[in-house]
């Protein structure tokens, strides 16, 4: 990747005044979304960070219980049909310049034999576009610009059983939040859906409350270029809105389902204030067969071995053009395993921080009192000026240092009673450079 693309990668897309347009050369501006000022403010969540005086973490706060997150809302893990006639959402399409939009009809199952070659619409599903086609929306964020960073992020969370048994209990949040916070305090990018936040909205508050940044993962978790605009928008909307209600805040960044965008899908988002965070790594963690995945089929040993393979060329020096953004997902047992097991190893080898952090994005949302350490001295606005935003620095990630010898990394056994073969057969892979890890679990 040229050095001239990494430097558009790390743009980045806050103001210095939060309702004030984004100055930008050339992308078209952003404003903060006036469709959301009215939603009231909950109780038991951070209004800023740094947190001033004690951060509350630990148990799972119970505030958001009393939270009525079923009035003005449409049914759960559903695309909203009735897009087009919903008040809240032509409220919102009244304030999207549909010029800038590209005309462009939903995909379908079969649109991948009809698309032109030529990607006309930047379509990530057809050839993994990131540079849109239109000049006035930024890039796509797809990995993280200096080499030995790892930008961590979480997909469909928060993570919940319904119902809870003794059994799955033990997987749910905050297992994984109360694991990252052993490990050196650790801070990710947390891809919400509002779906997912109406089961459990106190999960979420913890997971803002512990230091993570929070991205809009859409309402319903649909492919998104299949949808209509109206849809789109109504995706946005109402994931926009549980996160506003619940955690208080309006997140400037997103991330597709499936990776599914193409630049009609983008442009709508941008003007809805998003920025679109895709990955350069993918576990593909999410067909491993777990307790919500039952019908996974991707072997626990393939995915471990996968990330193991990463971790070794990074080891052998291989891997020194640029950092990387990955995507795992806090979605069963077996995708929990998985990143539990491999964050102290990564820890040693990689600057492990938020995608955001890596790309100097220090205010992920529009309320100004959310500024974040970034990994550069100072932010990097969209125009690509410094900002007077001074965002305190990423410290106590850096890799521990390079050692000598070989170590065996092999994944946990036995990791799931309900997680397929996949779990039976794990894999033994030998990590050039690399401390053993040795992580027992106790099911």
């Amino acid at each position: 990747m040229t050095l001239k693309l990494s430097a558009a990668l790390a743009v980045l897309f806050f103001a210095a005044t939060t309702n004030a347009a984004t100055p930008t050369t050339g992308y078209l501006p952003q404003t903060s979304p006036a469709w959301l000022a009215d939603i009231p403010l909950p109780s038991g969540v951070i209004k800023s960070w740094p947190q001033t005086g004690a951060v509350p973490s630990g148990p799972l706060p119970t505030t958001a219980a009393a939270l009525d997150l079923t009035t003005g809302y449409p049914a759960t893990f559903q695309i909203v049909t009735d897009a087009a006639t919903d008040p809240q959402i032509v409220a919102v399409m009244k304030t999207i310049d549909w010029t800038k939009v590209p005309n462009v009809a939903p995909t379908t199952e079969t649109t991948m034999t009809t698309y032109s070659p030529s990607d006309p619409y930047c379509w990530w599903t057809y050839n993994g576009c990131v540079t849109p086609k239109v000049d006035y929306i930024p890039p796509d964020i797809s990995n993280c610009p200096k080499e030995g960073t790892w930008g961590l992020t979480y997909d469909d969370g928060p993570m919940y059983y319904f119902p809870v048994t003794p059994e799955n209990e033990k997987w749910a949040e905050p297992n994984l939040y109360n694991y990252l916070l052993a490990h050196n305090d650790q801070k990710a990018n947390l891809m919400y859906y509002g779906s997912r936040i109406v089961g459990a909205p106190d999960a979420a508050q913890r997971g803002l409350n512990d230091g993570h940044t929070i991205c809009v993962h859409t309402w319903s978790h649909p492919y998104m270029t299949r949808l209509t605009n109206a849809q789109v928008v109504a995706e946005f909307y109402y994931g926009l809105k549980m996160i506003k209600q619940v955690l208080g805040i309006t997140p400037r960044c997103w991330r597709p389902p499936y990776g599914d965008v193409d630049d009609r899908v983008r442009s709508i988002a941008w003007q809805m204030g998003l920025r679109n965070i895709m990955w350069d790594l993918d576990t593909n963690d999410w067909q491993i067969p777990g307790d919500l995945v039952p019908g996974g089929t991707l072997p626990y040993s393939q995915a471990n071995a996968t990330v193991a393979g990463w971790l070794e060329n990074r080891a052998k020096g291989n891997d020194t053009k640029v950092g990387h953004v990955v995507l795992e997902h806090e979605l069963s047992n077996s995708t929990i395993t998985l990143a539990e097991f491999w964050l102290p190893t990564i820890q040693k080898e990689f600057q492990t921080m938020p995608a955001t952090a890596c790309n100097d994005i220090a205010q992920p949302y529009w309320e100004e009192s959310f500024v974040y350490p970034i990994q550069g001295t100072v932010a990097i606005s969209m125009n690509g000026s410094t900002t007077n935003v001074q965002a305190p620095q990423i410290s106590g990630s850096t890799p521990s240092g390079t050692s000598s010898g070989s170590g065996a990394v092999s994944a946990p056994t036995g990791a799931s009673k309900t997680g397929g073969a996949g779990h039976a057969a794990v894999s033994k892979i030998t990590v050039f450079g690399l401390v053993a890890a040795a992580v027992a679990y106790i099911l």
